[in-house]
């Protein structure tokens, strides 16, 4: 049986892999193993994205969670960092968001923070996955008064954006910003956070009915953004994810600004005001080529981790580090959060942009993007992990890496969210990176099928 706990929670499609039934399972085993060595009655965080199937599984969590004694504080549709950052500000013993994040709207996902606002290792998740697979061996359930009860909060929301304002301080006034919302969690949050300091908001996919959410828009398709804000003779644009966690960006021509170049611009003007520690950012291998350049340059470390912005939290930790993050839009700011936040990734950006009084595409000069094509090759979920085994994969990535070893790189990698395995090709000729990652997914996934 493969794991239960994947990259980034527990994912699924919604009443079918991920059901209720598992939602139920795993509060009562996240309540118990996150609570266990408190003497007093645990309080859980429940908060969720857009999605139809949000209220089913966080219903069936918070009904786990309250059957092992757990009290549950439910914030109803909110971003994945305001659980983070709830979860601390209200001192509860752990959060859980109910999110598939940029993924269709057929699946969703359960996601735990600690009382900390930190994302489980894996030994608690492991602890968590052997508990539900025992049966809940060994675990009382309390009767009468000792079982749980739910208290419904619908403040949290300003609470969170009452963080951000406080966090970054930036004055967005004569500036007009569009904000693609991905008809997600960040409908609220980052339009009335952006108004609130002033700025012109204009807002696109901003109205969720349960279906939309990640449907042709957000962070993972930029087109209508980066026509809007050209349209709209914008300062810059704003595209969220479903669950708000990670930010990319538009520049006032329409082009895109990537996690790579979002960082490399903060974290260079933290750097000349003395707030980036040891001059350090944490990124995964997954970053372009051209940022490990700029951070050469620029007299600024560029420390690599796997991919998954847990991992990129973990090193940040262990080494001191307040900057870190994905290419995909997922930026950690330690000092303020302790999870990917697209609304202060987008804070911050603004304020770069407002204290040089520099237009986007000119701070966006501080890196060259290299050429760069990302494929996925579809494949059974549970053979993903092995595509090494199979003697012809082995032989075709042996000989594409060759073919850019000089002037470029390979990487192959599982998803750790979905059932794909992603290839991706940087070299110096688009066309032909293109066609080589499209003809190495193509034959993955023509062989694992």
């Amino acid at each position: 049986m493969a794991r239960l706990f994947v990259t980034d929670g527990v994912r699924g499609v919604a009443n079918d892999e991920l059901t209720p039934m598992l939602a139920m399972q795993l509060g009562q085993a996240g309540a118990y193993v996150l609570s266990k060595e408190k003497e007093h009655k645990p309080t859980i965080m429940v908060g969720c994205d857009t999605r139809i199937s949000g209220d089913m599984l966080a219903n069936a969590l918070m009904a786990g969670a309250c059957s092992v004694g757990a009290n549950v504080v439910y914030v109803g549709v909110i971003p994945t960092p305001a659980i983070a950052y709830l979860t601390r500000r209200y001192r509860v013993d752990a959060g859980v968001v109910i999110s598939a994040s940029h993924n269709p709207v057929e699946f969703n996902g359960i996601k735990f923070f600690d009382g900390n606002g930190f994302k489980l290792p894996d030994a608690l998740e492991d602890e968590i996955e052997q508990l539900i697979k025992s049966g809940m061996k060994d675990v009382q359930f309390p009767t009468g008064a000792s079982v749980g009860k739910i208290k419904y909060r619908t403040d949290a929301r300003e609470e969170y954006i009452n963080h951000a304002v406080r966090a970054v301080h930036v004055d967005l006034r004569g500036m007009k910003i569009v904000v693609d919302c991905a008809e997600g969690a960040s409908y609220y949050t980052s339009v009335e956070t952006l108004k609130e300091l002033g700025a012109e908001v204009v807002a696109i996919h901003n109205n969720p009915d349960g279906t939309n959410i990640n449907a042709n828009c957000g962070s993972t398709h930029m087109g209508e953004l980066q026509a809007r804000v050209v349209f709209e003779k914008a300062d810059v644009g704003l595209a969220f994810d479903g669950d708000a966690d990670r930010l990319l960006a538009v520049d006032e021509n329409g082009h895109q600004v990537d996690g790579d170049v979002i960082m490399a611009i903060v974290g260079n003007h933290m750097k000349s005001k003395g707030e980036l520690k040891d001059n350090t950012i944490v990124a995964t291998v997954m970053s372009n080529l051209g940022f490990f350049l700029m951070g050469k340059e620029q007299g600024i470390h560029i420390e690599q981790t796997t991919v998954g912005d847990r991992y990129v939290l973990e090193r940040m930790v262990q080494i001191g580090s307040n900057l870190g993050g994905e290419q995909s839009g997922h930026i950690i700011f330690l000092d303020e959060n302790t999870t990917g936040d697209g609304l202060l990734s987008a804070l911050h950006l603004l304020q770069v942009m407002v204290e040089t009084g520099k237009k986007l595409s000119d701070l966006a000069g501080i890196m060259t993007v290299l050429p760069q094509a990302l494929v996925g090759a579809r494949v059974p979920n549970h053979k993903k992990d092995s595509y090494m085994e199979y003697t012809e994969i082995a032989t075709a990535i042996k000989r594409v890496s060759e073919k850019f070893a000089e002037d470029g790189r390979v990487l192959i990698r599982p998803s750790g969210t979905e059932p794909l395995i992603r290839v991706m090709i940087e070299g110096k000729d688009q066309k032909l990176i293109e066609k080589e990652a499209k003809e190495l997914a193509e034959l993955i996934q023509n062989v694992m099928l």
